[in-house]
């Protein structure tokens, strides 16, 4: 349960982050971790500060939550020692934030800065996935329907295609409107940006439906598999549709903020269903050679 929690915690620190992004409060607060002269916000201060120092909140809570969760995992007799491990990384990585906020708060919103930390909130969020399916696993026991390995390489195979797609997102992100602040450096040119993630949303979506349809093949022994990736469908139907609503109208924040939580929810869809198929035993390859002599004479 804590595991989950953790989980849970780590998508609204995406979801924060990505509201200060959008809404132009990258410097709320000018330094850190301070808030101007003062420990906390203030209504002299502004709105954006109070939007960034709540990131900030949000930010500790999680820390303490992860930290909490990999101490509790060390206690758990018989807990598998790659589940312990990644509750420590997944703390480890949520620790790393604390620096690398402040300094992209010191360096002005540095674009490299900014993506970073992004980046690696969405490499937490991956990793807090697996460590929850893990500790699920180990509570309720592993699945015994074998899949074909091809359909277990097809999941995982997707996993890096998803995370190419959540980079030039924010590439295109970085390279628009909504950099993080007011007068802070952008990366590329928007148009140039939303080519690329365009056609590594194209790569992304056929290697999709293809997992779906294999998945439907097998439906037998990984219905619950099929079960996410029709939620993960869903969900990236109404990406989709949000994608083209924002771009077609500026690019409004709202719209923006959306599309990134949705992102989040697709990737962590993703790598649940390369975990989940991973988890599924091998199948056996079987072979029988019968020797067939001639009768003697």
């Amino acid at each position: 349960m804590l595991a989950y929690a953790a989980l849970a915690s780590l998508f609204v620190v995406v979801v924060t982050g990505a509201v200060v992004r959008v809404t132009a409060s990258g410097l709320g607060c000018d330094n850190w971790p301070r808030c101007g002269d003062k420990p906390f916000p203030t209504a002299e201060t502004g709105f954006h500060s109070y939007v960034e120092f709540g990131n900030r909140v949000v930010a500790f809570l999680t820390m303490i939550t992860t930290i909490v969760a990999a101490a509790l995992a060390r206690r758990v007799a018989g807990l598998p020692r790659w589940i312990r491990l990644g509750s420590a990384l997944t703390a480890v990585a949520i620790v790393a934030q604390v620096p690398l906020g402040g300094l992209t708060v010191i360096f002005h919103l540095n674009p490299w800065l900014v993506m970073s930390h992004f980046f690696l909130a969405i490499a937490a969020v991956g990793l807090a996935v697996v460590v929850s399916l893990g500790a699920d696993r180990f509570a309720r026991g592993a699945p015994t329907g074998t899949v074909a390995p091809s359909l277990r390489w097809l999941a995982l195979g997707l996993v890096p295609v998803t995370f190419a797609v959540v980079v030039t997102g924010a590439l295109t992100t970085a390279a628009g409107p909504h950099s993080g602040g007011e007068d802070i450096d952008r990366i590329g040119v928007v148009l140039d940006a939303v080519y690329v993630h365009v056609r590594a949303t194209a790569v992304f979506g056929v290697g999709f439906l293809v997992l779906l349809g294999v998945l439907w093949r097998s439906r037998a022994v990984a219905r619950r598999e099929l079960e996410i990736a029709a939620a993960v469908l869903a969900v990236i139907l109404l990406q989709m549709g949000i994608g083209e609503l924002q771009w077609r109208n500026g690019l409004p924040w709202g719209l923006v903020l959306l599309h990134v939580g949705l992102a989040t929810a697709v990737w962590a869809g993703v790598v649940a269903l390369a975990a989940r198929l991973s988890a599924h035993p091998r199948a056996e390859r079987v072979t029988s050679v019968t020797h067939a002599r001639a009768p003697s004479r």
